[in-house]
């Protein structure tokens, strides 16, 4: 599919984003996904700053948990924290190079791990005000161009916008507290991926495919799901599941045993 279509695309989506029912979590989802195909970067974060001025992972273009613990990583240490406390972009970080290993010893470390060379870190940010992060990693060394880069930085500005198009600018209680509650919203949703992983016995890639692919399907919401699930007020059998058992060794929330949790979640 052309760039231009698929950029189209992402505006199309962003429009659903003034209506009632939006589901922030899921475009975050779908968003990260289309900056990865539109920028043919190997992945992408978004996170957000909770309350306490530290950065959460709110939506990745896939849930492998190798890529969800370098994103965690990036709470205190990274160019998503250096972003997120000057408002100013940072782009086409060479992970190899020494100077980056010496200012983020552990994150450059579990990069590399991963297979990354290259990040950068783009502010979601509206008239000044910095909310968060768009990261972005590569596997091939070359730098991203000036016209990817300013792309990056519109479709973290149009990040920006879903999130805050039906909060209150002058009220930052309030913008605060909505913010925490779709970070709340993820914690709860990441607790259900490992109950559905384990129940199912599939890997937690699989479980998230087959919750999401069903909320999408009858129009419910992620997070609302999530806790029903975790409430133990929803019936998972309801959701079709691939047969296909989690490798050996693949993990999972701690606790998540399958069976309802002994009290709500937080």
């Amino acid at each position: 599919m052309p760039r231009e279509q698929r950029l189209t695309e992402v505006f199309v989506e962003v429009a659903d984003s003034l209506t009632d029912d939006f589901d922030l979590i899921d475009f975050l989802q779908q968003l990260s996904v289309r900056c990865m195909e539109l920028l043919d970067v190997a992945a992408v974060g978004i996170l957000l700053a909770d309350q306490h001025d530290i950065l959460q992972t709110i939506a990745a273009s896939d849930e492998h948990t190798r890529l969800l613990e370098l994103f965690a990583l990036q709470h205190d240490q990274g160019p998503c924290v250096d972003c997120y406390k000057s408002g100013q972009a940072r782009t086409n970080i060479n992970l190899t190079d020494p100077g980056t290993t010496v200012s983020w010893p552990q994150f450059a470390a579990r990069a590399h791990e991963t297979g990354f060379v290259a990040t950068n870190a783009l502010p979601l940010r509206l008239r000044g005000r910095v909310i968060g992060a768009l990261a972005l990693f590569q596997t091939d060394p070359e730098p991203l161009s000036e016209p990817d880069i300013t792309l990056a930085q519109a479709l973290a500005d149009i990040a920006t916008i879903a999130i805050l198009q039906q909060r209150t600018l002058d009220h930052s209680h309030i913008e605060r507290a909505q913010l925490q509650y779709a970070l709340t919203s993820r914690i709860v949703l990441e607790q259900v991926k490992g109950i559905l992983a384990e129940r199912w016995q599939i890997s937690l890639d699989d479980a998230f495919t087959a919750f999401r692919s069903y909320a999408r399907a009858h129009q419910r919401q992620l997070a609302q799901l999530a806790r029903e699930i975790a409430d133990g007020d929803f019936d998972t059998d309801l959701i079709p599941h691939p047969a296909t058992r989690r490798p050996s060794g693949d993990p999972t929330v701690p606790g998540a045993d399958g069976r309802r949790p002994g009290r709500p979640l937080p």
